[in-house]
């Protein structure tokens, strides 16, 4: 089904309660809760069985990023959320119910990784983005959302004139909405910093870019890579050639760094509630290996409790993260050396988002922080992490 056929299945159900959305809205942050910096904490359908709406911690989330719904090529959307047509929009209501009753802020996530043919379609012509728009029209009127996160990935350079004459269609129609979206990490070994970027930034809220993923085996087409974390905070001074990235590689040299010149204050980094399991090395720097399984599989929820964390803990001093290292293989997934953040490492990326006076943080995704098996209060610890880091 397509988002154009919602009003005749959904209106009388919201009908009750979209007024009572709207005025929620223009409410949101009147109890002067007044965050430093954002925290943008992904939630998906297909992840709904591990994090429950009524847990989700508003005390840390300030925007509840919904996902998520798919352009299609014509310019329409589904809203199945990765569950089916009809507790898809059921679940992604109580979400935004959920966010809204908590006085913070609700965002659907559009598109995401497989999606380009759907965005490059529904882009394409002047008909089918004005009708793309309408749909998000429709969408945050009888749903009382607050924003829209355009997850158009990969961007690339043929794609950056249609995507810009979209999102200027957007913002020009729905001027009062949060509009953001996630982009790629920097890998100075063959980029540059994109002025365009400088130019798209006035159309949005929030540029936040996703360091995480910043690593792969020579093996598996990463020519020229050893072994390397998810998503190191720092690197060396320059950047290792064979182990390029980082956070801040990505913020300082990709983003902030002439022509790119986005502001600060709107600029996000990225933070994984998930590792990376690499299988035949057993830490970073290393040749060889490959990287088995990561995100889902490798959520921060199994690895603290599957993982012989208290034993196999190491921090890398450069790049401030920890990771596991065994020569025997560790957990379900036989890793020999697992990457991933903890409260440490956190910490560490809060002070940096703080000092470089970064606008926020992205999160990937909330639910696989999770840990139901824990008292109640104490299930989400990488939360509480986020929350002493970047909202002191």
């Amino acid at each position: 089904m397509i988002i154009r056929n919602l009003p005749r299945i959904a209106t009388l159900a919201l009908a009750a309660s979209a007024s009572s959305f709207a005025a929620a809205g223009d409410s949101l942050f009147a109890d002067g809760f007044d965050p430093r910096l954002w925290v943008q904490g992904y939630y998906v359908g297909y992840e709904r069985a591990l994090l429950p709406v009524s847990e989700i911690d508003f005390g840390t989330v300030t925007h509840l990023m919904i996902g998520r719904m798919r352009p299609l090529p014509d310019g329409n959307l589904t809203y199945d959320f990765d569950i089916d047509d009809v507790q898809g929009p059921q679940w992604a209501q109580s979400a935004v119910a959920a966010a809204h009753a908590a006085g913070r802020k609700a965002i659907i996530m559009l598109g995401g990784a497989g999606e380009i043919d759907g965005w490059r379609g529904a882009a394409e012509t002047a008909q089918k983005r004005e009708l793309f728009v309408l749909n998000l029209q429709e969408l945050k009127e009888a749903w009382g959302v607050d924003g829209f996160d355009l997850d158009w990935e990969p961007l690339e350079d043929a794609d950056k004139p249609n995507f810009t004459a979209l999102a200027q269609l957007l913002r020009a129609r729905l001027p009062g909405a949060i509009l953001t979206i996630p982009v790629g990490w920097f890998n100075p070994n063959y980029m540059t910093p994109d002025p365009f970027w400088a130019d798209v930034a006035p159309l949005f809220d929030r540029i936040n870019v996703m360091t995480y993923d910043m690593a792969g085996a020579d093996s598996q087409g990463w020519t020229g890579w050893k072994s390397w974390h998810n998503a190191a905070l720092y690197n060396t001074d320059p950047p290792t050639g064979s182990t390029p990235s980082a956070v801040d590689v990505s913020i300082r040299l990709g983003y902030l760094a002439a022509p790119a010149s986005v502001p600060p204050s709107k600029l996000g980094m990225g933070l994984a509630f998930y590792g990376n399991c690499w299988q035949g090395v057993t830490g970073p720097h290393q040749d060889g290996g490959s990287i088995s399984t990561s995100d889902g599989t490798m959520s921060y929820a199994n690895i603290a409790t599957q993982y012989p964390v208290a034993t196999n803990r190491m921090w890398d001093t450069t790049a401030r993260v920890p990771y596991l290292s065994s020569v025997a293989p560790m957990g379900p997934q036989n890793c020999n050396f697992v990457s991933y953040d903890d409260a440490q490492s956190i910490a560490g990326k809060g002070a940096y988002a703080r000092a470089q006076h970064l606008g926020g943080v992205i999160i990937w995704t909330i639910g696989q922080g999770h840990i139901a098996t824990l008292p109640t209060g104490q299930r989400d610890p990488l939360l509480g992490a986020v929350r002493a880091a970047f909202n002191p």
